[in-house]
């Protein structure tokens, strides 16, 4: 994962001090490119240990058309918690007594997740995201763009239309409200030679935090469409706006790129699953992943 400290090394050299939404503050690049042979490994960030149970029931969460976070608790995943909480203590006045990852505001955030969890009322009021990444892949306008990508796989593997988009100008003031503008807005893919690439514009970018999980998440997904349609992997090509380090992660950053990348893990599918959206999460085991340990940063909302 040579290309991921390359990317983090390239902000620190050559960023600009920003302000943002968030009130954090970043180092900010924009326009950068990394390309991952998938053949050559699985691109799982081994300098920090990453998650993948998270982002495996997240993409599953993304292909069931899902918006709702209460399928991520139910499953141990908290990656997208503190956007629905924090509209939660917005809408019901709470936000002012609770000051930002105070004891007090963990406590609270601890019983929204079980409210969530528990409650199918409460569940379907404030868990929901509102028309995010789920929602457009599998209905942007009624139209299911998965489906029709995967037909489009089939019937036309030289297309160049072989695109999803995730970034509906109709649908963004409610995605602001609830949650946030989609940040990895559209991928397309790309057949040559029986293998099957992806590529994918990130407009906005968590370098420390988020962009491990993109690369895997969508490495993953190349490999399970490219399962599905008798193809090989290719490449996965990730290609960002705005990328960024925040502020309060130098000191992570810093420790993580003292550490000197280790060999890449594999990834096998299930190989009798030839629907895409029959995949669960017992159908992927990760082998060979020896990462370094976590290293903690907080997420800015």
């Amino acid at each position: 994962m040579q290309q991921y400290h390359q990317l983090l090394r390239h902000i620190l050299d050559h960023g600009t001090q920003k302000t943002d939404r968030t009130g954090t503050g970043t180092i900010s690049v924009f326009g950068y490119q990394m390309r991952f042979d998938l053949a050559a490994g699985f691109p799982l960030v081994t300098t920090k240990k990453v998650h993948l149970k998270s982002i495996i029931h997240e993409l599953l969460w993304f292909l069931q058309g899902d918006t709702n976070i209460r399928y991520l608790v139910e499953n141990g995943v908290n990656i997208w918690n503190e956007w629905p909480f924090q509209n939660w203590l917005n809408e019901t006045g709470q936000a002012a007594d609770l000051p930002k990852y105070s004891e007090a505001w963990k406590t609270k955030l601890g019983e929204f997740v079980s409210g969530v969890k528990e409650n199918t009322t409460f569940a379907r009021e404030w868990g929901d995201l509102g028309p995010v990444y789920g929602k457009q892949w599998r209905n942007f306008g009624g139209v299911d763009q998965i489906r029709d990508l995967l037909d489009s796989l089939q019937k036309s593997p030289d297309s160049r239309r072989l695109i999803v988009s995730a970034w509906n100008p109709q649908d963004l003031p409610v995605m602001v409200k609830s949650g946030l503008p989609p940040c990895h807005a559209l991928f397309q893919f790309y057949v040559a030679e029986g293998k099957l690439s992806c590529q994918l514009y990130q407009r906005s970018a968590d370098v420390f935090l988020g962009v491990p999980f993109n690369i895997a998440s969508y490495a993953l997904l190349t490999l399970m469409v490219a399962q599905v349609c008798g193809l090989q992997p290719g490449e996965f090509i990730h290609t960002f706006g705005d990328a960024h380090i925040y502020l309060n992660h130098l000191e992570q950053v810093a420790l993580q790129l003292s550490r000197e990348p280790r060999p890449l893990p594999q990834l096998q599918l299930n190989p009798s699953i030839d629907n895409l959206f029959a995949f669960r999460y017992a159908d992927f085991s990760l082998l060979n992943y020896d990462p370094y340990p976590a290293i903690r940063g907080e997420v800015s909302v």
